[in-house]
């Protein structure tokens, strides 16, 4: 979910190692110091660990699931430490890799701008065929700008066109790492050449320079659509990322346009969203919440110890705001945080009016607050509180199919665009939306890390700030 709205935190993301979610706050500010001396002298690897302790000591949302009988002087890297302190929590699946520690200069300009370098695809794999699959592809940036756009195979990877590995001899030697390390680093001036297949069976191989560019949190391409059902208008939006700031303009914008057009159902595509600011998913309950102002959105609850700080976020006046009758949510399992958030938020004003479609989400009801060492660069997001809806309810840590009254399972078909009515997951929720029947999401479908129903998304073991927020970046 994203980060505490309290005026202690600002700017944020939340983060899901595995799964890809992000969360932030609303706040003024991260947390300087978070108890411990805001200045201190040393960088060292023991420094940082005994700082990133002091913190989780004080604010840890589970307090007594931190294993304090760990040495620190065992562990190289402060994240292995970490890692180690909240295996308690992990062991109980409420902290699954969402305390990490990360870079403050990357995340803000993340979240100021949306600016990330590298190639601007989201990657997917297939875990039966070892394939692996332009997922996503964003506008200004390289990669789409060379011809790789969703439904594009990557088939050969090297630094040139002479020492090329084909990604079936990578994945078959080394599997998704071997991948992710022959793309390099994420870093502007990089250069891979890349061979490949778009969706239409094209065959192209290009020399790509990874660069700094700002990721649009609705595209300009799909992002906003009005879909003629059979004569009745429906909404579409997808949202990318809750952790870029101008998705505020954008969210505003998409709903101005449901609004003049008259919608009143919608559908709501999260399936790659892993999560972001808390104030943009407090954003989307006002937008969705005509009608309802003045009631309870959600609530941030911390810890015992910190339970003043404990806050209910009301539904605002929003002048783009509609009263949408019916929603369709596709969410997948790299759905999470701020995403999982605002669907589970809705459910006490539209109940069964509201579905999931595609499969189970992650199930994070939790988030972080930032805690910053600036003389470090080091941000440490710690676990600090969950959240919940106006009834209570947020418990869902085993994803939220096991929570929305309606479930109906679908293929990410990623040979369609985003957008396209035809597409798998957003044919099925025009069936909902119309009152068809689907199949439920069943047990076997229940959270699996970050799968795309195939594939899964290809992630780094220790991402990056951006691939924190938005899994499957590259």
């Amino acid at each position: 979910m994203g980060l505490g709205r309290v005026a202690l935190v600002s700017t944020l993301a939340l983060a899901l190692a595995a799964c890809g979610g992000g969360d932030s706050q609303s706040g003024t500010g991260p947390i300087a110091g978070g108890g411990v001396s805001p200045t201190p002298t040393q960088c060292s690897v023991r420094d940082r660990q005994d700082w990133s302790l002091a913190v989780l000591n004080e604010w840890y949302l589970f307090p007594d699931l931190i294993d304090t009988s760990v040495k620190p002087g065992s562990f190289a890297t402060v994240q292995d430490y970490l890692d180690a302190l909240v295996a308690p929590a992990r062991a109980e699946d409420k902290d699954r890799s969402f305390t990490y520690i990360t870079s403050i200069e990357e995340e803000n300009a993340l979240i100021n701008s949306g600016s990330s370098a590298g190639f601007g695809i989201r990657l997917g794999y297939d875990t039966v065929n070892n394939r692996v699959f332009v997922i996503e592809a964003f506008e200004g940036a390289p990669g789409l700008a060379a011809g790789l756009d969703r439904g594009t195979e990557l088939l050969e990877i090297g630094t040139s066109s002479t020492n090329t590995q084909s990604v079936s001899s990578l994945m078959a030697s080394g599997g998704p790492g071997a991948v992710i390390d022959a793309l390099g680093p994420s870093d502007p001036g990089v250069t891979r050449y890349i061979g490949y297949r778009t969706a239409t069976g094209a065959s192209g191989a290009e020399n790509i320079v990874k660069a700094d560019y700002a990721l649009d949190p609705v595209s300009d391409r799909y992002g906003v659509r009005i879909i003629d059902d059979l004569g009745k208008k429906v909404g579409y939006l997808n949202l990318r990322t809750f952790i870029v700031g101008s998705a505020d303009a954008d969210l505003r914008d998409a709903f101005q346009t449901f609004k003049d057009q008259g919608v009143t159902e919608l559908i709501i595509d999260f399936r790659y969203n892993g999560g972001g600011l808390i104030r943009i998913a407090d954003l989307m309950g006002d937008l969705m919440g005509a009608g309802n102002v003045g009631q309870v959105w959600s609530k941030t609850v911390l810890r015992d110890s910190k339970s003043s700080e404990n806050s209910t976020t009301n539904i605002r006046t929003a002048s783009q705001a509609i009263a949408p009758t019916k929603v369709a949510f596709i969410g997948r399992g790299g759905t999470a945080s701020a995403s999982e958030l605002v669907i589970n938020s809705m459910l006490p004003y539209l109940g069964n009016n509201v579905a999931l479609i595609g499969t189970n989400t992650f199930g994070k009801p939790v988030g972080q607050f930032g805690f910053d060492r600036t003389e470090c660069d080091d941000r440490l997001r710690a676990v600090a509180f969950k959240t919940t809806n106006a009834n209570d309810e947020g418990e869902y840590f085993s994803g939220l199919a096991g929570v929305v009254p309606n479930t109906c399972r679908a293929n990410d078909d990623i040979f369609r665009q985003l957008g396209d009515p035809a597409e798998a997951s957003i044919a099925t929720a025009l069936d909902f939306l119309a009152g068809g029947s689907c199949t439920a999401i069943s047990g076997g479908d229940l959270r699996s890390a970050q799968s795309t129903g195939g594939r899964e998304l290809l992630q780094p073991v220790r991402p990056n700030a951006a691939q924190y927020q938005i899994p499957g970046l590259f």
